[in-house]
């Protein structure tokens, strides 16, 4: 079974677009948007692209634009080391500020997380996750639990990385835990730098993902629950 989906979340705040492959490769084709479909269309007339992280390989489509440079930074990361594919733009209120533009982004990327695994079976479960970036070091602990949960604690001192509020970061990691139903534990142990920081606990959970969401082939068929149900 394909773990993938595509969705759109459209609010007065934000207005996003997203498709995501769990386990990389081919991505199902966007949701149908008017008001996307306008954006297209005065791109390519403009022979503009609107990609601000963009990579392929052999094995994953990644395609990330928010208008929030370090927040396409992260999600980047996120995606490339936990092996998904994902494509994801948001046109948000920026003229405000950047809080609806990132939430938004984060709560659309649980949604699908969980969308994508509905119905899956045998996967592990739980997932831990430790990465480094030079000085820095985080430690990420998922559980596929249906009970949303977080605690996320970055010790990050910046007002701003780039464009993106530092208050933000963690909440970010609570959005995506929010609404992906999943308990969550990001810490970063240790370093002064908080653009390392925050990019290795974002690989960290990505790491953490890809053990929780591994299927293991004795146990297909089976849901890691005493209840007999998870999602």
């Amino acid at each position: 079974m394909a773990r993938s989906t595509a969705l759109n979340r459209d609010t007065n705040e934000t207005k996003i677009q997203l498709s995501l492959n769990i386990d990389g490769g081919a991505l199902p084709e966007f949701q149908q948007s008017d008001f996307w479909d306008k954006i297209d269309s005065d791109a390519k007339a403009n022979g503009t692209a609107p990609e601000h992280a963009t990579q392929k390989s052999a094995s994953q489509i990644i395609e990330v634009n928010t208008g929030i440079g370090f927040l396409d930074h992260m999600i980047h990361a996120l995606s490339k080391h936990a092996g998904w594919s994902l494509r994801i733009r948001c046109k948000g209120d920026l003229h405000i500020d950047d809080h609806h533009t990132a939430e938004d982004t984060c709560l659309a990327l649980g949604s699908a997380f969980k969308e994508s695994l509905k119905g899956c079976t045998g996967m592990n479960r739980f997932g831990h996750g430790y990465a480094p970036l030079d000085e820095a070091l985080s430690r990420a602990v998922i559980d596929l639990s249906n009970r949303p949960f977080s605690v996320i604690d970055l010790g990050l001192k910046r007002e701003k990385i780039g464009d993106l509020s530092c208050e933000m970061i963690p909440h970010c990691l609570e959005s995506f835990a929010q609404n992906a139903a999943v308990t969550l534990h990001v810490h970063c142990l240790h370093g002064f730098n908080d653009h390392h920081r925050a990019e290795s606990a974002f690989k960290a959970l990505a790491i953490a993902i890809r053990h929780a969401t591994t299927v293991v082939k004795a146990w297909e068929g089976e849901v890691r629950s005493t209840k007999g149900v998870l999602y």
